[in-house]
């Protein structure tokens, strides 16, 4: 299982959200490519990076500071917040991004995403926000009307091979991770499933890849110390 500790971006700050709320909003530093050169000393391969203004506007404020991350820390990337035209896919790609991740534009404009899929392949993934069961979209401000399992078999029909999956109610809640969801979800899809929300403990960390999950996003445990990103990468 790939570990993939994340920094979101406001304002060209790596913070963070309660359950999405930005209104609750934590900043942890105001120099965000350091946060991710000691990623890369711990010994992480991957960054998941989310743009929260992105995520809203459907642009990309802080494309500068996402290329200023990946030039200092020289990981693998994964980008998502706000990518819902071919040409922000292309800006990230070739800006040196290793994957970018889908959101409300897999909801929106399922012609854009067979597009992206069929050009970039596993170069693109879907976010997947789990709010009630259903799909949120905009940043976790808007339901749409797919619940969670019928719109990952639309992704895997389309030929999607990734997806985020985060369970809204507990990301950055420190209450572990929704193991009954990712369970439930690996054993009736053909995808590479990375779980996102809650991570909070080295126990969340090993169940999920006991529930052979493709990867782990480790957020806000990090930030607070309350895992240690070093010794569970070296477990790996």
């Amino acid at each position: 299982m790939i570990i993939l500790p994340a920094i979101d971006i406001y304002e060209g700050k790596a913070v963070r959200l309660y359950k999405g709320d930005y209104a609750q909003m934590t900043v942890y530093s105001d120099r965000p490519e350091e946060v991710g050169a000691e990623f890369a000393r711990c010994g992480a391969e991957w960054v998941h990076i989310v743009d929260l203004e992105g995520a809203r506007s459907g642009e990309t404020p802080n494309l500068s500071v996402i290329t200023g991350i990946i030039e200092t820390c020289g990981l693998k990337a994964e980008v998502g917040g706000g990518i819902r035209s071919m040409g922000v896919i292309e800006k990230y790609l070739n800006a040196g991004v290793s994957r970018v991740v889908l959101g409300t534009a897999a909801v929106k404009d399922p012609e854009l995403l067979k597009e992206a899929v069929n050009r970039f392949g596993e170069h693109v993934a879907v976010g997947v926000d789990i709010k009630n069961n259903y799909v949120s979209i905009k940043g976790w401000t808007e339901e749409s009307s797919f619940t969670a399992m019928d719109f990952c078999g639309q992704l895997q029909d389309i030929g999607v091979s990734t997806i985020v999956c985060t369970d809204i109610s507990r990301d950055g809640a420190m209450k572990g991770a929704n193991l009954d969801l990712y369970r439930k979800m690996n054993s009736s899809l053909k995808l590479n499933i990375v779980a996102s929300g809650g991570v909070s403990s080295e126990d969340d960390v090993l169940a999920l890849k006991e529930a052979g999950m493709y990867g782990a996003i480790i957020g806000k445990a990090y930030y607070t110390g309350a895992v240690d990103l070093k010794k569970i990468l070296e477990e790996q």
